[in-house]
């Protein structure tokens, strides 16, 4: 399957009975309270400009009420936008007519949701194939693919069991294979690990990341945990009011915080697990017969193996191989806690 990538242009969302009224006044700059105030509309997107890539996951996230899941719900169109474009395949899905919706919707997204969404009367298999059964796929056929992602989840043994019978984690591993056995090129899911315990949620992350690295799908994830977007995002959006405040990697977030609000979410994360070593090397001073590390490696693995090693010193290679630079251990200790001046020039400079 060809995966695409979506751009989100100008989306608006306002919630209200003549939202395209008041297009020209949010526009203007009117606040979210005040819209509320003086024209009893509320305001859920605010110009949204988002470059989805195709086979990778974009992370949107924020607070409560910061508009991410009323964006992912427009790329399905599940919400109708006041204004604005989602363009995936050179086709805007907000001009699609009802039949040309249907079948993008059949065919080319499967959502996850965080209340499972699992039909209580079907099994663990009968749900998984639901999709499928709505599309008539023959059942000898859907059951296959069923059974390949009832494997694939860790279900193997519990295809007939109901919903009821199954722990929460257990329910969301039947939600994400009934989208994969889909096969759709988009993937949407709305804080899908987010009613779970917290080592449940961690496992449930480690499933889907396993899946990505074979699948490479266009996967669009909601989340209000910086940690949980830090770990699954190739890129991230940050949301607040309806607006995106900023995006970007997680390392560009982490060390370039564009305001106070993102400031906020980024000072009690583990920066070791987020920071690579690309970003604090320095020019390669001679040639070092020691360690050598990809300079995507981050702050924690290279301590752990310089340390492991009895290094100080290491070499940094770019992905080819090729010598770029150096890091000394004392400078990645140095830089899990605070920022460095080179990490933030490496950063201005991409």
């Amino acid at each position: 399957m060809v995966s695409h990538g979506i751009e989100i242009k100008g989306l608006y969302k306002i919630f209200g009975p003549r939202g395209r009224d008041h297009i020209e006044t949010v526009r203007k700059g009117i606040s979210k309270s005040e819209l509320i105030e003086r024209h009893a509309h509320v305001l859920g997107l605010r110009d949204i400009n988002l470059s989805i890539p195709a086979g990778s996951v974009t992370v949107v996230m924020g607070l409560s009420g910061s508009g991410k899941s009323t964006l992912i719900r427009h790329i399905n169109r599940l919400i109708e936008p006041t204004s604005g474009e989602v363009i995936y395949d050179g086709v805007d899905i907000c001009r699609m007519g009802d039949a040309a919706l249907r079948e993008f919707r059949r065919h080319k997204t499967a959502m996850v949701f965080q209340k499972f969404a699992l039909l209580p009367h079907r099994t663990v298999s009968e749900n998984i194939v639901y999709g499928l059964d709505i599309q008539g796929i023959p059942r000898s056929e859907s059951m296959k693919k069923a059974r390949h992602w009832i494997e694939r989840v860790g279900l193997t043994g519990f295809e007939d069991n109901y919903p009821n019978q199954l722990s929460g984690g257990m329910q969301q591993r039947v939600g994400l294979a009934r989208a994969l056995t889909n096969d759709a090129d988009i993937l949407l899911m709305d804080e899908a690990f987010s009613a779970l315990d917290p080592l449940i949620r961690v496992d449930m992350q480690s499933v889907l990341l396993e899946i990505q690295a074979e699948l490479k799908k266009t996967i669009v994830f909601i989340t209000h945990d910086l940690d949980e977007a830090l770990r699954l995002g190739d890129k991230i959006a940050i949301l607040r009011d309806g607006r995106i405040i900023q995006q970007g990697s997680g390392q560009e977030i982490v060390l370039r915080p564009a305001d106070d609000y993102i400031t906020a979410f980024v000072n009690e994360v583990n920066r070791g697990r987020v920071i690579q070593i690309g970003a604090i090397m320095s020019p390669l001073d001679g040639s070092l017969e020691a360690l050598t590390l990809d300079s995507m490696t981050t702050l924690d693995n290279a301590a752990k193996r310089m340390i492991k090693a009895k290094q100080t010193k290491a070499q940094v290679n770019d992905t080819s191989g090729r010598a770029i630079g150096m890091i000394e251990l004392q400078t990645v200790i140095a830089a899990m806690i605070t920022p460095t001046r080179r990490e933030l020039g490496s950063i201005a400079a991409e």
